[in-house]
């Protein structure tokens, strides 16, 4: 009798455990990017930053370098520069040093060579009730630990439904996104997304605000044009689970 017992719940533990496993195993294995911020062009009206990481499923490290077009709010021509491993053996940092020398000629075209400054940052682990949906900051200044002008400013980041063209998304609940800047002024629209998301974004089902970031500030001069950008990240059903991808969305334009 007891023994029964015994089998019966170690074969309850055993189905318990193999269920966690099951809903813990997408996380694990779906393909959170990175970003690696390049920096800003001289007359700050570019912005190029990396992303990079180990695809879901395959296991292949892949890089794409992007150059975006601050003042028309859309990718240069000729980017994403894209390279994608083609087994597990070839390394990470093999593939990223391939995509940044395919990028390079644009790169230098655009002359991407001023530093970012990241001036607010919500962590991945970072967890409140608003995470992700809104920022604050104030513009930082000089010196000192936590010494900022008084210029309140905000993001704030809206999710809503939306139609995917993607076949595989038709049974998931796709959603676009809206943003909107708010400072002493009031409230300004930055990104609304359409009916239809975005076939490069596949079948997105989140977002959360990455960081603000700027033109590192030692290089400022009369013609500067100091560009501030919001980074977003995005989150699309991936071959074993939910990934992360990064969107650039101007904030001075």
């Amino acid at each position: 009798m007891r023994l029964n017992v015994v089998i019966r719940v170690t074969a309850r533990l055993a189905a318990s455990l193999f269920a966690l496993f099951a809903l813990v195993l997408p996380t694990v294995a779906a393909d959170r990017a990175l970003i690696n911020m390049l920096g800003y062009s001289a007359d700050g009206d570019y912005f190029a930053f990396e992303e990079f990481g180990i695809q879901d499923g395959s296991g292949f490290a892949y890089s794409s370098v992007f150059v975006v077009d601050l003042v028309n709010d859309k990718w240069t021509a000729g980017t994403p520069f894209e390279v994608q491993a083609e087994d597990e053996e070839r390394s990470l940092a093999d593939v990223r040093a391939e995509a940044m020398g395919k990028a390079k000629d644009k790169l230098n075209e655009y002359s991407i060579e001023v530093p970012v400054e990241i001036v607010a940052l919500i962590g991945e682990g970072e967890y409140s009730t608003d995470t992700g949906t809104r920022i604050h900051w104030s513009t930082p200044a000089c010196c000192g630990a936590g010494y900022t002008q008084a210029d309140a400013q905000s993001l704030i980041l809206e999710e809503r439904g939306i139609t995917s063209t993607e076949e595989y998304c038709k049974d998931m609940s796709p959603v676009g996104y809206n943003l909107y800047y708010q400072d002493k002024f009031g409230v300004k629209e930055l990104h609304m997304d359409g009916d239809v998301l975005p076939k490069s974004r596949g079948c997105t089902l989140n977002y959360r605000i990455h960081s603000v970031v700027e033109p590192y500030g030692e290089y400022y001069g009369i013609n500067f044009n100091a560009r501030r950008v919001a980074i977003i990240a995005s989150y699309p059903f991936g071959f074993e689970g939910v990934d992360r991808r990064f969107m650039v969305v101007p904030i001075d334009k």
